[in-house]
């Protein structure tokens, strides 16, 4: 049995259809505010949208936009989002809409601690050096 995805009881084709405002009433506030705010990053961001959308190829839209409210038009699309220093590719889901494109790039990685080095703490200067 497949679950169907909702959001705000809405399916996706529903909220698709939806214009950008409409949509923007569904979300929380902290959203909503960002999206006007940030108004002129989002009209050259939904500029670079169209223009991949219209050219039908599957290329990433490239962005630094990591603050940027994932609306239901971009479902299904690729996203390439800078975390500093370099291009992340994101595929956009239905679950991921009302977030933003920053989460889904993680700008640190793991760290991996190897032995300690020389003068790397007080024990190991007592610890032969190979």
């Amino acid at each position: 049995m497949a679950r169907i995805f909702t959001f705000r009881g809405k399916t996706i084709e529903e909220l698709q259809k939806l214009s950008p405002a409409e949509f923007m009433k569904m979300l929380d506030s902290r959203q909503r505010r960002s999206v006007i705010r940030n108004g002129l990053r989002y009209k050259e961001l939904l500029g670079d949208i169209s223009k991949a959308k219209s050219s039908g190829s599957g290329k990433a839209v490239k962005t630094h936009v990591r603050e940027a409210v994932i609306l239901p038009l971009w479902v299904g699309m690729k996203f390439a989002v800078h975390n500093g220093k370099e291009f992340k590719e994101v595929a956009i889901t239905e679950e991921m809409m009302g977030h933003r494109l920053g989460e889904f790039a993680f700008s640190t990685k793991r760290v991996l601690h190897s032995a300690p080095g020389i003068r790397a703490t007080r024990g190991s200067k007592f610890l032969s050096v190979k």
